[in-house]
């Protein structure tokens, strides 16, 4: 693509236009010129706090989602969400129920909704997530939700794409026992009990409140346990609360510039992964085409091969 072009529509995302944001994420889901992209884009951008939400599947994410949007829009800020959904295996499609469940605020030009697949990539998160909420922030969009598919045991990913990560369970699930098999309690910056007018609310906000006394002892910032019902609009305001509060304590405890740091690691590494993953690929087509049938090869013999032979005099 015409540098010329693709600069013009950089140019317009800075505007805030919604189509030429639409137009960037699309080419970087797609490979498009990518790197040219990102480069101008992380140049103006990285300073707004992204809040993950997380938690297994009918916790009622998107309807917290779409509550918090509410709040933000009454204070007259722009949102911008990256709601990912499971692809399916067959097709590489998702059913894209965010954009269903979202419908209050498709019309609003100053929230601006992205669905995404996780084509199979583990954490639920894709590879292009950090990318698509630096464009966001690109395009105006002054409040970052990211909503990811509630996978449980990797949920690690979305923390590291995260400065707030809301972790949200429901009662009467056994979802409080879940969530300590599934590490869910090291990722949480702040615990959603949502439908909390269902029975059993009260002990599950009581086993965590155990939990973390337990768990963060002595820490610096210890994770708040709010009730939430999005059909009464009861604890909103307190989860609104309790995501500045977090927010403000990593700005002033100085945690904020660690996160960036180590997210900048992360970020570097995804891109060798990438280039290592190519690399084989092309490693593996030659050694087939060098020594012809390898199954019989041993493994590790064959891997230190490969490696000398693609890094041989480097």
């Amino acid at each position: 693509m015409n540098k010329g072009a693709l600069d013009q529509w950089i140019a317009r995302l800075f505007e805030r236009d919604r189509r030429a944001t639409a137009k960037l994420i699309s080419w970087v889901e797609d490979g498009v010129e990518r790197a040219y992209i990102m480069r101008s884009v992380l140049k103006q951008t990285g300073h707004q706090m992204v809040v993950g939400i997380t938690g297994p599947p009918g916790a009622g994410k998107s309807s917290l989602v779409e509550a918090l949007t509410k709040l933000y829009r009454a204070k007259d800020e722009r949102v911008g969400i990256v709601a990912v959904d499971p692809s399916s295996p067959y097709t590489g499609g998702a059913i894209l129920g965010d954009r269903i469940r979202m419908q209050a605020h498709g019309t609003d030009r100053d929230v601006f909704i992205r669905s995404m697949g996780t084509r199979g990539h583990l954490g639920g998160v894709t590879r292009s997530t950090s990318d698509i909420l630096r464009i966001l922030e690109g395009g105006g969009y002054g409040r970052l939700l990211l909503e990811t598919v509630g996978v449980g045991q990797s949920e690690l990913e979305i923390m590291q794409m995260a400065d707030t990560v809301v972790v949200v369970l429901n009662p009467g699930t056994g979802d409080g026992i879940q969530a300590i098999k599934a590490g869910i309690m090291e990722v949480a910056d702040v615990f959603v009990i949502n439908k909390s007018d269902l029975p059993g609310a009260e002990r599950m906000k009581n086993d965590i409140e155990m939990m973390l006394n337990l768990s963060c002892d002595g820490k610096p910032w210890r994770p708040p346990v709010v009730l939430t019902s999005v059909i009464s609009e009861n604890g909103l305001e307190k989860l609104y609360e309790k995501v500045e509060a977090h927010r403000a304590y990593l700005l002033e405890s100085g945690q904020r510039d660690e996160h960036r740091k180590e997210r900048l690691r992360l970020e570097v590494w995804r891109q060798w992964e990438d280039e290592t993953r190519a690399a084989f690929e092309d490693a593996w087509e030659a050694a087939t085409q060098k020594w012809g049938n390898l199954d019989s090869e041993d493994p590790y013999e064959l891997a230190r091969l490969l490696w000398e032979e693609r890094f041989k005099g480097g």
